[in-house]
């Protein structure tokens, strides 16, 4: 059992007439109108800090809050490996099944977040892998690495490499993915990562280095900046999803089942090496992660 958590909104520009409720259930979406509503009379959410009342209208500059009680997160491997420390940085190997970050209300402290932050509690993730992948995640220690390793992702400046099982067997050696990665409406989960057209541009690189007997291609993965779900969504687009892909499929489009959700874990991806100049000293750092077993060169 976890020790609960606050959810807050500072409500911008209500529509016309929106009340407690309608926000907390269309918005918040951790539940039903019926769900809430129990929620609101027990006194757990509140309106500029007092109880708030179901059918009262919102203005815009209110705060909004939900303390959510306590309550029992999916058993996940709470553990980490350690790569590399210094003032500026800390490097880690996070396992697969851990989610990085707290999401989708169901993880709060089983999160690597929350273990780092323990013996670390400075640390702040400069990116993050999904749930089901593993390997290498970095975290600045210093305001310093926050900003220069922060801007560094996002210009494209740190290699990654990833090693993952994919189903089939690439025709080529070596082939470069393109597509698009964009938001799109998903009727469960309210909107999601893509591949489309009107998306934003993405490159994927990837290396075969082994076409395997039952059906599946061991291969090399590298990312510059990266999108959301990037190397899952763009290996179904091509046709080569991840052995085990349990959201995407053809074309990098969801599946059509009830339930599957994009942080549900099974396919076989690992962050093998990530490559950057340090933010601090500006030598460059080289760090590896030792891959599974199934995923070995």
């Amino acid at each position: 059992m976890n020790a609960g958590y606050t959810w807050r909104e500072v409500v911008a520009a209500p529509a016309p007439g929106e009340r407690v409720v309608d926000r907390l259930a269309h918005r918040w979406r951790h539940g039903s109108p019926e769900e809430w509503r129990a929620r609101i009379l027990r006194g757990e959410v509140t309106l500029d800090g007092a109880a708030a009342a179901e059918s009262a209208p919102l203005l815009a500059g209110q705060t909004l809050a939900w303390a959510r009680p306590p309550w029992e997160e999916p058993a996940v491997p709470c553990s980490f490996a350690l790569l590399h420390e210094d003032d500026d940085l800390l490097a880690v190997a996070k396992p697969a099944g851990l989610p990085t970050m707290p999401s989708g209300g169901r993880f709060l402290e089983h999160t690597l977040l929350f273990l780092i932050r323990r013996r670390w509690p400075e640390a702040a993730p400069l990116h993050r892998l999904d749930r089901g992948t593993s390997g290498i995640v970095l975290f600045a220690r210093s305001q310093l690495a926050r900003r220069a390793g922060s801007a560094a992702f996002r210009e494209g400046r740190v290699r990654r490499r990833y090693l993952g099982l994919v189903e089939g067997h690439p025709r080529a050696d070596a082939f470069e993915i393109d597509v698009p990665i964009g938001e799109q409406p998903h009727r469960e989960i309210g909107r999601v990562f893509v591949a489309a057209e009107s998306g934003r541009p993405a490159r994927t690189r990837v290396r075969t280095l082994a076409r395997r007997a039952d059906g599946r291609a061991l291969v090399e993965i590298e990312i510059g900046s990266g999108r959301p779900h990037q190397i899952r969504i763009h290996l179904a687009a091509v046709g080569h999803p991840l052995a085990g892909e349990p959201f995407f499929s053809s074309g990098g489009l969801p599946r059509d089942e009830d339930g599957a959700r994009p942080g549900d874990v099974g396919y076989v991806l690992h962050a093998w090496k990530l490559d950057l100049a340090h933010p601090g000293t500006g030598a460059p750092l080289a760090l590896e992660c030792a891959p599974p077993a199934g995923l070995r060169p």
